[in-house]
């Protein structure tokens, strides 16, 4: 194998007779061999008959994918079987290169795709652009800004809070007037407790609106309870009553094996594993897509330019949805609904009936890697480490230093010195966190939920706005990076703050008055300025 095989010039091979590869390495590496049989065998910490490549799959693809590699130089590679000692576990398929290989090995290694048959194998990869490659990018895209399977996760609804531990089990405490805590009552609760009805099935992941909740299982199966509300519970499990007290399966999603979930109001959507959006209701006068009308059972699928193209996570704001695709160009973002205040991100405040491109990204050279959307306003995380704010500036949310509006994303320039990979928005107020762990939060500051503690309460208040991104310095104190933030996104609902540690520590402030923080409150106590640790552990 040489330059001249491939005729790419960039990549040169001095002296590699034309031999197998086995050959090479038995004549030449001896010693280097017996040096390492001592220490080190070729599956790293794969067992033996699993593909080699997963011992250190980043190198050799990085190898393969990026140096210009003809399928010459790789058939060469794959005709040389012994040189990976062991066989792949899986029948080995001649038409692929070696990196095709190696992804779809590593693609069978993920949660999501293990279940999946050969048949609907071969259409997630034609969905996903007819290669392996970009098949594991969109399950790796997916799990990383949706938290999947094994992570911990909470939520700061309103007025009531859900939170899932790493093994599945789901807790729930705060305003239980319409049995939205799942524990068949409607009595508030302000101490974290599990829903024993859902003893036996792992969650791994939770939405939750007013005085409802949906909850996904690790098999793609979707739970709801709570109030009936334009669909979004009581028409979904199709039940005569007006409220459900206890998780009870959505009947019309049984086939569409569900990863994520969202509710807007007005709506609910769902996205399945092979990157379809589903919504619930908001169809009238085709709001979304359809001509439903509000009491829809039926799931409907979101239709235009999302079709074919796969959808890695979606969230929802006051009548609006984000799409986060992944395309073999790269991911982009769509948005569809209500462009009120320019939340839609499109230059303008009109409605979008079908879901439209956000080109704005393009124009900005950057990458989105994950989206939030909050009531009024959006934002965007780079893959830089960017973030990118839009929609109405109330109270300062969008951190550019003003209340203006913004009709397109425009990067938080007061961050430009941090590496964002997390962002969260509620109604009218934005967190970030950035890769060393630090929080910085901005936007309206009602019920102290923005977590700035004065030390001096006369030259500082903690309800006060913050126009620009402000450091959370008591989240220093707690030696552990945060992973996670979650805040209230309703309006009309004091909004409370959930920040989750690496090592699955919750901690709450802002409004405490339904329990949502987990705490116990003092006599007349409405809130908590000071973050407190709540009781119990989601590692």
């Amino acid at each position: 194998m040489d330059a001249t095989t491939s005729e790419t010039p960039t990549i040169q091979f001095h002296n590699i007779p034309d031999q197998p590869i086995t050959t090479i390495v038995a004549t030449q590496l001896p010693t280097l061999q017996g040096q390492q049989e001592q220490q080190h065998h070729c599956f790293g910490d794969s067992s033996p008959g699993e593909f080699p490549l997963s011992a250190n799959p980043s190198i050799v693809l990085h190898v393969l994918t990026t140096c210009n590699l003809y399928p010459q130089d790789l058939a060469k590679l794959e005709a040389t079987c012994s040189f990976f000692k062991q066989p792949a576990n899986f029948a080995p398929d001649f038409d692929l290169s070696l990196s095709e290989l190696a992804a779809l090995d590593m693609c069978q290694k993920r949660a999501i795709f293990k279940p999946m048959t050969t048949e609907q194998r071969q259409h997630l990869k034609q969905r996903c652009g007819g290669s392996w490659k970009l098949v594991l990018r969109f399950l790796l895209a997916g799990e990383a800004c949706c938290r999947r399977r094994e992570k911990s996760q909470v939520i700061a609804g309103p007025g009531h809070s859900i939170a899932v531990t790493s093994k599945g089990v789901v807790y729930s405490f705060g305003s239980n007037s319409s049995g939205q805590l799942g524990h068949g009552t409607t009595e508030d609760v302000w101490q974290p407790r599990p829903i024993r009805a859902l003893q036996g099935i792992r969650i791994i992941q939770a939405t939750a609106m007013t005085g409802r909740t949906m909850l996904i299982s690790d098999s793609g199966q979707a739970y709801v309870f709570g109030k009936e509300s334009f669909g979004e519970v009581e028409t979904i499990v199709n039940r005569g009553s007006k409220i459900v007290t206890t998780p009870q399966l959505v009947e019309s999603l049984k086939n569409i094996f569900v990863v994520q979930a969202a509710m807007g109001n007005y709506f609910t959507a769902v996205l399945s594993r092979e990157g379809r959006v589903y919504t619930f209701s908001w169809g009238c006068v085709g709001k979304l897509c359809h001509q439903t009308d509000q009491n829809d059972v039926e799931p409907r699928p979101l239709l235009g330019a999302l079709e074919h193209i796969p959808v890695v996570q979606i969230a929802a704001g006051f009548c609006y949805l984000l799409c986060l695709a992944c395309q073999p160009s790269g991911m982009s973002v769509y948005s569809v609904g209500c462009g009120l205040g320019g939340k839609l991100g499109h230059g303008t405040k009109t409605n979008e009936e079908y879901p439209r491109l956000i080109e704005q990204f393009q124009l900005l050279n950057l990458q989105p890697m994950a989206i939030a959307a909050g009531s009024w306003h959006a934002a965007v995380v780079g893959q830089d480490g960017r973030v990118c704010t839009w929609g109405w500036g109330s109270y300062g949310c969008l951190g550019h230093g003003n209340e203006e509006c913004e009709l397109v994303p425009k990067v938080v320039e007061e961050l430009r010195n941090v590496k964002a990979v997390h962002v969260a928005t509620g109604d009218f107020t934005t967190f970030v966190v950035s890769d060393s762990g630090d929080v910085y939060s901005f936007g309206y500051g009602e019920s102290g939920s923005l977590g700035h503690v004065p030390e001096n309460h006369e030259q500082e208040d903690m309800h006060e706005n913050v126009l620009t991104p402000k450091l959370v310095t008591w989240m220093k104190q707690i030696n552990e990076r945060v992973v996670q933030i979650s805040l209230t996104n309703f309006i009309y609902w004091n909004a409370h703050t959930f920040a989750l540690t690496e090592s699955g520590k919750l901690y709450a402030f802002g409004a405490g008055d339904k329990g949502q923080l987990g705490v116990e409150l003092g006599a007349h106590q409405t809130e908590k300025g000071k973050p407190e640790r709540v009781d119990i552990d989601l590692g």
